[in-house]
């Protein structure tokens, strides 16, 4: 087992899978069940499912979207979008789904971390922190597809969700996402020094070289990659694909 998980981060849109730019520009990947299916073929050990609409646009769970991919999922599910309820988490589990990513349910109300920790074990409570730089540079927690802004910067934020029982936290970078430009090293590290649970680095990510830096040089306990892992390149068209076990360990070195 690799000392450092490395995991496809996948966004869904309306039951397609998609990937933005910086939160924008969506990019039509393809069906989420066939992405699956090609990510169980290279034994990838788990996977972080978003719906980027369910709370913006209110619709809600896609719950027989979410049945379709589990059905076919080989491996763990983290999934995120529209999480409101502690009922909803309930059914979310009984459909198979691993972890549950909460982000501005729990930023609005943290009794609902505590709640749910309670109830289903802080390893399966994972708080989506979407970060951006504002205008005087500094970094602050949006929510609704970054279009709100808390106000309230990632550290805090982060240390508020880890003392309600969160498990595990999913920093996700607005200004790298989908840039191929590697992940934001600096706030990374902050985030990652000020908590004592695991932080997924998330946003950024062109290559190895740029995951190897962010558990590094970042401090992250794992990665996140979004891009890399349904596109041939950069402004290159769809492939879904994911680094060799062999290309892992080369840049994770094990513990």
């Amino acid at each position: 087992m690799l000392a450092t998980r490395l995991i496809p981060c996948l966004l869904m849109d309306d039951g397609a899978l998609v990937k933005t730019v910086q939160f924008k520009k969506k990019t039509y990947v393809g069906d989420p069940v066939n992405a699956v299916r090609i990510f169980n073929q290279k034994e990838v050990d788990e996977l972080i499912l978003i719906d980027i609409s369910a709370t913006t646009q209110g619709r809600g769970i896609d719950f027989p979207t979410i049945q379709n991919i589990v059905g076919e999922c080989f491996m763990p599910i983290c999934y995120g979008g529209g999480v409101t309820t502690v009922d909803e988490m309930r059914k979310l589990f009984a459909l198979g789904i691993e972890k549950i990513s909460i982000s501005s349910a729990a930023i609005d109300n943290p009794a609902l971390v505590r709640r749910a920790a309670a109830e289903f074990g802080n390893q399966a409570v994972v708080i989506t922190l979407d970060v951006k730089k504002n205008f005087f540079g500094k970094y602050t927690v949006r929510t609704h597809g970054g279009s709100r802004d808390t106000k309230v910067d990632p550290v805090t934020m982060a240390r508020e969700m880890e003392a309600a029982g969160a498990g595990e936290i999913l920093l996700y970078s607005i200004d790298r996402d989908g840039t191929w430009s590697g992940f934001d090293l600096t706030l990374l590290q902050t985030v990652c020094d000020a908590v004592s649970i695991p932080v997924i680095a998330c946003g950024g990510a062109g290559s190895l070289e740029d995951v190897r830096a962010a558990n590094q040089d970042g401090h992250a306990s794992a990665v996140a990659i979004g891009s890399m892992a349904v596109f041939q390149g950069k402004d290159l068209g769809v492939l879904i694909k994911f680094p060799s076990r062999e290309q892992q360990e080369s840049i994770f070195e094990q513990g």
